[in-house]
């Protein structure tokens, strides 16, 4: 049997104080194979962009544990948990989080760079020419469209190489057109890449075109579902409950 390359277990996380407080993960547990395509669905405030923010070491649990690529990611310091991350986790956001007075050559060679690698601008000029921004290298943020500034965000993750693409809501500021050309993108990257992507999205279409769905409400997992792969309906099995 495959080990899985993400594997939470009975996972709670908190968040706020006193009268705030909100238990915004209750219990999750979850496995993911390696090469795998996951969405996660469910409504506004289920809690299912704090369990990627989890995946990715940016948020700290209460209790339960997190294993990505084979490490206790829930064990680490705050650096440790950085330094993984680095290595191993490529994350791309809604709001594409490119910083403006860089060029989209200075943005996709940053964790490159932030880590060292004396070939980081070799390997981020090749990632944006992979994802067709060859001649947009020296433009800054400001004179890109939307679409070409979530192109440079997923050149900056995959610079490094990793095992795994999180992407949060990786649509959800573009149109129609151009959102499907970024969906393209991402599952084209992750075939090439062998990667395992685990993504957040309210889009059904987009969902439907992972190997499973995972449905998120008030801090629990609903049901896994395994989809057909395409952007049809998901017909599908349940292959995980939580209850």
């Amino acid at each position: 049997m495959t080990e899985p390359v993400i594997a939470l277990d009975n996972v709670h996380l908190t968040l706020g104080s006193g009268a705030s407080t909100v238990h915004v993960l209750k219990g999750m547990s979850l496995e993911i194979e390696p090469g795998q395509s996951v969405g996660i669905v469910g409504p506004s405030g289920s809690g299912k962009s704090t369990l990627l923010m989890v995946l990715a070491g940016l948020e700290r649990i209460d209790s339960g544990t997190v294993s990505v690529a084979g490490a206790a990611l829930n064990t680490m310091s705050e650096d440790q948990a950085a330094a993984f991350r680095g290595r191993n986790i490529g994350i791309v956001f809604q709001s594409f989080h490119l910083i403006p007075n860089m060029t989209a050559l200075e943005n996709a060679a940053v964790p490159l760079e932030l880590a060292g690698n004396p070939d980081a601008f070799e390997i981020a000029a090749r990632e944006l020419k992979a994802v067709g921004l060859e001649h947009r290298m020296t433009h800054y943020p400001g004179e890109l469209s939307g679409g070409e500034q979530q192109r440079v965000a997923i050149a900056r993750a995959l610079a490094p190489s990793p095992k795994i693409l999180i992407a949060d809501e990786p649509t959800g500021n573009l149109d129609t057109a151009t959102g499907k050309q970024i969906t393209d993108l991402l599952f084209q990257t992750q075939r090439e890449h062998g990667l395992t992507l685990v993504l957040v999205t309210h889009d059904s279409a987009l969902s439907a075109r992972c190997d499973r769905e995972i449905r998120v409400r008030s801090g629990r997992i609903e049901t896994g579902i395994e989809t057909d792969g395409t952007d049809a309906p998901a017909a599908a099995r349940i292959v995980a409950v939580n209850p």
